[in-house]
């Protein structure tokens, strides 16, 4: 693995979000590969025609309101160049990841995590120092 370097947000990339505040028991879905559960409370975010969602506590930590369901992320992360397929568990469920993909954290200690293509990754962050 390359070595893990702070990123932030680029300017101007907003997306769209509403809180699944429903009586509901969640759902799940597939993506990534694999199957993805949304829990009570979670996130269900549209990030540029890219539809996922987000834990609710991780929402809470890096993003912020900009409008009426408009949120930006506020919270840096730190990132690695994977250097080989593989799978990576994150707090809705697995996800499977190329050679060259971004392994991304929403802390530095690499507990809150997730995978990103690099041409996504690439677009939407820009390094923080």
């Amino acid at each position: 693995m390359a070595k893990r370097q702070k990123y932030r947000k680029r300017a101007g990339t907003l997306v769209v979000a509403v809180q699944l505040n429903l009586d509901t028991g969640g759902f799940t879905y597939r993506k990534w590969g694999s199957e993805q559960t949304c829990k009570p409370g979670d996130w269900i975010v549209n990030n540029a025609g890219d539809v996922y969602t987000v834990d609710r506590e991780s929402f809470a930590r890096t993003y912020r309101a900009e409008g009426a369901s408009l949120y930006r992320k506020i919270a840096p992360v730190w990132a690695e160049v994977a250097d080989h397929d593989g799978s990576i568990q994150t707090k809705e469920g697995l996800t499977h990841y190329k050679a060259g993909d971004y392994l991304v954290f929403n802390d530095e200690e690499g507990r809150d995590r997730y995978a990103v293509a690099a041409p996504s990754f690439e677009a939407m962050y820009e390094p923080a120092d």
